[in-house]
């Protein structure tokens, strides 16, 4: 099987990268800045195009790991005479890709990736396409590179993509708040690392639900109010604490 992977960021790389690992040939990077796809095909000793040049029409998918914004750009330079073409984002409708082929999907990485990670983490990945012939083509390479594919639509995909960015995105930015705080009240951040670890522990095996613990759980008011307090010079996070502490009451 032949790809062009059109992109050279994260999902891009980390894909090429994944794909070759399974003998999945990567025939070109394509990429909108030419040494960031000479960067990556050297890596991959592959050829490389930046959007002006010659897109290799040869092979059997191609892929266009950009960002969701960039999908709604103009795709014309793609002449591959409706070979099946997937893009990655979660956001965003299969049917942006209906102007360049008659057979278009989504292959959707539902992980965080990022282009210096050499370890390649467990990857879940939702597949789509227009036609069931193309679906049976990118069901196949996923298949190759990963133990968790699943069918979902557009709705679905996006749902789980906000999903993915609470869990992801937003305790990641609940840690960045904490490490501040810590800098400011000069404490070490980095005693709080082994729990951080035993937390996603714990749900990798049990319904976070099940495994809840501390103040709001108990509804221990007095020692809510102590840390209500001890956040009054840290406005943001203190907003924060009372929120969540009053979601956690209100769901036990």
């Amino acid at each position: 099987m032949n790809v062009v992977m059109i992109g050279s960021g994260n999902v891009a790389s980390v894909l090429s990268r994944l794909m070759q690992q399974h003998q999945i040939t990567i025939t070109q990077i394509v990429s909108r800045q030419l040494d960031h796809a000479k960067l990556l095909a050297e890596e991959l000793n592959t050829s490389y195009a930046d959007f002006n040049g010659i897109i290799n029409g040869n092979a059997d998918i191609y892929i266009i790991a950009l960002s969701d914004y960039s999908l709604s750009d103009d795709l014309s330079f793609l002449k591959i005479n409706d070979k099946p073409v997937f893009h990655t984002a979660a956001s965003v409708s299969k049917d942006v890709l209906k102007k360049i082929s008659n057979n278009y999907g989504v292959l959707y990485p539902l992980q965080t990736l990022h282009k210096n990670n050499r370890i390649i983490p467990s990857i879940p990945f939702l597949i789509d396409a227009n036609n069931e012939s193309t679906l049976l083509k990118i069901k196949s390479l996923a298949l190759k590179i990963s133990d968790w594919v699943e069918e979902t639509d557009d709705e679905t995909r996006l749902k789980l993509h906000v999903a993915a960015v609470i869990v992801n995105n937003f305790s990641n930015h609940l840690f960045s708040l904490t490490e501040s705080f810590c800098q400011n009240e000069h404490i070490n951040f980095e005693l709080l690392k082994p729990l951080i670890a035993e937390t996603f522990n714990r749900i990798v095996k049990a319904s976070p639900s099940e495994v809840q613990t501390g103040p709001a759980k108990r509804n221990d008011q007095e020692t809510i109010a102590k840390h209500i307090s001890l956040l009054s010079n840290h406005k943001n996070l203190q907003a924060i604490y009372q929120t969540i502490t009053a979601s956690i009451i209100k769901n036990q």
